[in-house]
């Protein structure tokens, strides 16, 4: 009988080690036992969301593994650089517009990706893992019934309204767009733009969506393509019809070191980065910014949805 018991207790505890606990199972490859990680994130929904599900990811191959907020593109990358985070996940275009410093984006993904990847490998000792079909552009927008009411609905309409009538623009953007040579100032330039600097407000993210959808004091906003926020305020959104955002696909990014310590990082990623499309990141940001979920609850929900986690 007692034989019998250690059998079945034996099993019991093999069972449960293979059914595993929510957040430790995974159907990636490799080990990455007694390996740590900072997984870091630009100050956005998307950002938060990407950095938990890559989280939980290596904690679920073997590694301890948090993410981390860190305020605007140029701080993150430099926290890369510096080691201060392990790897993040970074946009193409302003990898190629302002860490590569070129002026002009290549209007091909696959192509500016491999040329990203290449310039910033050689250049910096940045690897690039690959890539998701997701593009988080820049764009303007503006609320429906009164883009319907000026008849604006590209970037050259806004450009005839601010020749006839500028005081009826103004453009809300937050701090980083407005400085960024891919954002406001080259922007203005490409499509021959000009209004009072008073008519330019300076506003944070999630307030720009709300004063735009107002349609009083911010005529325009700035949003990102991927951004929930749209759909849910029924905002529309420019068409940039001279192309001058660059594509703005996401991929993990880390030092060429790190990867060469770890490679099998690469295919604990692949899957995730493969199920990435524009309408999945803008649903899953939808969740944080319009129903106010959790970044951790979201990342973890849809992991398991997808079976990246079990």
């Amino acid at each position: 009988m007692r034989s019998v018991m250690i059998l079945a207790i034996s099993a019991a505890a093999l069972l449960t080690g293979a059914c595993g606990g929510s957040d430790t199972q995974a159907t990636g490859q490799g080990s990455l036992n007694g390996a740590t990680f900072t997984v870091g994130a630009k100050d956005f929904a998307e950002q938060n969301i990407l950095a938990e599900m890559t989280a939980a990811l290596l904690r679920a191959n073997g590694a301890e593994a948090q993410a981390k907020e860190i305020k605007g593109s140029i701080n993150t990358r430099k926290a890369l650089e510096a080691g201060e985070v392990d790897l993040y996940w970074e946009y193409t275009g302003t990898a190629w517009i302002t860490y590569l410093k070129n002026e002009k984006p290549l209007s091909d993904p696959k192509q500016q990706y491999d040329e990203v990847a290449k310039q910033d490998q050689e250049r910096n000792g940045i690897a690039w893992l690959p890539n998701a079909s997701f593009n988080n552009t820049y764009a303007l927008a503006v609320r429906k019934e009164k883009g319907d009411e000026l008849t604006v609905t590209s970037m050259s309409d806004l450009a005839a309204l601010a020749k006839s009538r500028p005081n009826e623009v103004t453009i809300c953007v937050e701090s980083e767009f407005a400085a960024r040579e891919d954002g406001l100032p080259g922007l203005l330039k490409a499509y021959g733009i000009e209004i009072p600097q008073s008519n330019i407000k300076t506003l944070d993210t999630g307030v720009i969506y709300t004063e735009t959808d107002k349609g009083e004091s911010c005529t325009f906003g700035e949003v990102f393509a991927t951004d929930g926020r749209i759909k849910a305020l029924d905002l529309t959104v420019l068409r940039d019809d001279k192309q001058f955002f660059p594509v703005y696909q996401g991929a993990p990014t880390l030092k060429k070191t790190t990867l060469d310590k770890h490679p099998q990082i690469k295919d604990i990623l692949a899957p995730l980065s493969q199920k990435l499309t524009t309408e999945v990141v803008r649903d899953l940001n939808a969740k944080a910014d319009v129903d106010g979920e959790d970044f951790k609850d979201i990342a973890t929900e849809w992991l398991k949805k997808e079976g990246l986690l079990r």
